[in-house]
């Protein structure tokens, strides 16, 4: 829960007050590997803040190919905010590649938080405009650099996560087949 607080701190401020009803709406879960936190069709009706493993949000394609578009691990959020936000139907999934551990707000427990505490909004789209212009830098640069390129700056980027996850799921997530990643890495 420190890693948590610690986290959105870095957004905005909050008293012990605020902090104590915080605490009170997150719930510790429990996901499996290879379970989903949510799915394509679905509307989002939580977001969680991983204390531990990775999940990779993908997609299928009609054939059942699965492709990673990122990785989301420990002391980030995670969810698809635009349904959860909306409440449209999400179109990609959450998968958990490893067991993963999260603090999890429900929709009504984050209105509330939202509802009660000054800056909460504030504090969230803070944290939102952080992720998407990280996550912009990231899949410019994979535009214009070839495999290898891309393969030495996932590693400078997520340090330690080539590691963790499944040979095909870095692949599809830097766009290049199994066997071409496994040439790249004996290099």
């Amino acid at each position: 829960m420190e890693e948590l607080i610690s986290y959105l701190l870095q957004f905005g401020n909050l008293n012990q007050e605020q902090i104590a009803m915080i605490q009170s709406k997150a719930k510790l879960k429990t996901i499996p590997k290879g379970a989903y936190f949510s799915q394509a069709g679905k509307i989002a009706d939580k977001i969680g803040y991983i204390t531990e493993g990775v999940f990779r949000v993908c997609y299928y394609d009609k054939a059942g190919e699965g492709y990673t578009r990122y990785f989301v691990y420990e002391n980030r959020f995670v969810a698809d905010i635009n349904s959860f936000r909306d409440e449209v139907p999400s179109a990609e999934y959450i998968e958990a590649v490893t067991d993963c551990k999260l603090l999890v707000f429900s929709k009504e427990g984050f209105e509330d938080l939202s509802n009660t505490i000054t800056g909460w909004s504030d504090i969230f789209l803070k944290i939102t405009s952080y992720v998407m212009e990280n996550k912009m830098k990231a899949s410019s640069n994979m535009l214009v650099q070839d495999a290898h390129t891309r393969y030495l700056h996932f590693l400078e980027y997520y340090p330690g996560l080539a590691n963790r996850v499944p040979l095909s799921m870095l692949a599809s997530y830097l766009g290049i087949t199994a066997s071409s990643l496994s040439r790249i890495r004996k290099k």
